[in-house]
């Protein structure tokens, strides 16, 4: 066929009951769609099987990874353009692709599985997690699931996280003028560093203190921590390669009588009791059934007056509370059985556990700032990104790092510092009278 683009844009017109916010170029070379908009480009005809066997996210987001389907131009762009029929829309484009009842759109979706080719549905690509064994966040599954995420490659991470080796939200000041925006003198280093430094302050550390890092990376904050502040630091891991490069660089820089890098399950650290516990990224990880356990255990191990310094995302409140779970592309191929709980709980549950909740910060822009310099980072460095690990692989970064920024930026999702304590004897919480003294 000779207008594959032109026969697409009109079935999926149909389906949607809205025109189509993308130009269309498909694999007979033909274009259709708004003249000045994105172009969504489909390979071949694999991707609109995927469309059909799983409507929304994830057929496209396999479609995506699988090469099939691929950007002319701007990402950024033709996200903002697919948000509302990919997240906002996902329940609308199921039942459009399945109708029951209009036969205006059972004839669109006969049309679009004429174009589609032979059955049955193509297999998921290979970067997909398949099996996942035992009870949701055991240790065992907890384990297996970081190890799909963060034991990708150190090599593949340094090209897209940079020399900082931080994965998580910077802290970018903002110049004069700006309107927020980062100075354009300041770079990803040097935000990474600052964000590594607010923690430390917040947590008030001290020389010859202990310091617990929950979900320690590849070493940044506990190397931040030892060489600035002089404390001995215990940096827990679940993932072997992020351990193995840690411990390199503890011992590179001279500190491993300050730092001991473990692979370790928080639930299973017994050394207490730390004077502060930083937990950076992690606890998006833990689970709505494990959280209260979390919170607990991160007690327990911190003296009386000891601070909990939390970094975590968080997703806006839902009408049902119980749910969750991250969408299905990041679940299945990026953050497998990780969850996202809004903001207030888990305040809720840390002051539950005994905490008292003593600052709450939000950075949320930030981590936009931080999610595009990671993808400018990736893309400067596709060809070598792409040898370190897989063409799919790099493709599931890319796209999950792009719409993860649109996610922050257009209040979909937050992220925010949770500064508590445990309170001493008679509630004393050993905090300044007039707050924020990290500034």
């Amino acid at each position: 066929m000779a207008d594959a683009a032109v026969r697409l844009t009109t079935l999926a017109e149909e389906l949607l009951g809205a025109p189509l916010p993308v130009r269309i170029r498909a694999w007979d070379g033909s274009e259709s769609g708004p003249p000045n908009a994105p172009v969504l480009i489909i390979r071949n005809r694999r991707a609109l099987r995927r469309l059909l066997w799983k409507p929304g996210e994830l057929g496209l987001a396999r479609a995506w990874v699988a090469g099939e389907i691929d950007v002319d131009g701007d990402l950024y762009a033709l996200l903002e353009r697919l948000a509302g029929l990919i997240w906002e829309r996902d329940t609308d484009v199921k039942d459009a692709v399945h109708p029951v009842l209009d036969p205006r759109m059972r004839a669109a979706a006969r049309g679009l599985v004429a174009i589609a080719g032979p059955w049955p549905a193509p297999a998921p690509p290979p970067e997909e997690i398949r099996r996942r064994h035992g009870g949701l966040h055991t240790k065992r599954r907890d384990k297996e699931a970081i190890s799909h995420h963060y034991d990708v490659g150190n090599d593949f991470y340094s090209l897209v996280l940079g020399p900082s080796m931080v994965y998580s939200c910077a802290y970018w000041d903002a110049g004069p003028g700006t309107g927020g925006a980062p100075d354009a003198g300041s770079g990803l280093e040097d935000a990474q560093r600052d964000k590594l430094d607010l923690v430390c302050r917040k947590l008030a550390l001290k020389k010859g203190e202990r310091l617990l890092d929950v979900g320690c990376g590849w070493g940044s904050m506990a190397l931040h921590a030892a060489r600035e502040y002089g404390v001995r630091v215990t940096g827990i891991t679940l993932s072997r390669e992020q351990a193995a490069y840690a411990r390199e660089r503890v011992a590179e820089e001279g500190l491993t009588d300050l730092v001991d890098i473990r692979v370790q399950d928080y639930r299973d650290v017994k050394d207490g009791p730390y004077d502060a516990i930083s937990s950076i990224g992690m606890a998006e990880h833990v689970g709505s059934v494990q959280y209260r356990e979390y919170a607990d255990d991160l007690y327990a191990l911190l003296k009386p007056g000891g601070r909990l310094l939390n970094h975590q995302i968080a997703r806006r409140p839902e009408k049902n509370e119980d749910e969750y779970r991250m969408d299905d592309f990041i679940d299945a191929y990026v953050f497998p059985d990780g969850e996202l709980a809004p903001l207030g709980r888990t305040v809720a549950t840390l002051e539950e556990a005994g905490f008292e909740a003593r600052d709450v910060e939000s950075i949320r822009e930030h981590y936009a700032l931080t999610l595009r310099r990671w993808v400018a980072n990736l893309e400067k460095h596709w060809d070598r990104a792409v040898r370190a690990t897989s063409p799919g692989r790099a493709r599931v970064w890319r796209l999950y790092m792009a719409a993860s920024a649109l996610s922050f930026e257009t209040n979909r999702i937050g992220v925010n510092q949770i500064l508590a304590v445990r309170p001493a004897e008679k509630g004393a919480s050993g905090m300044p009278l007039r707050a924020r003294d990290w500034r």
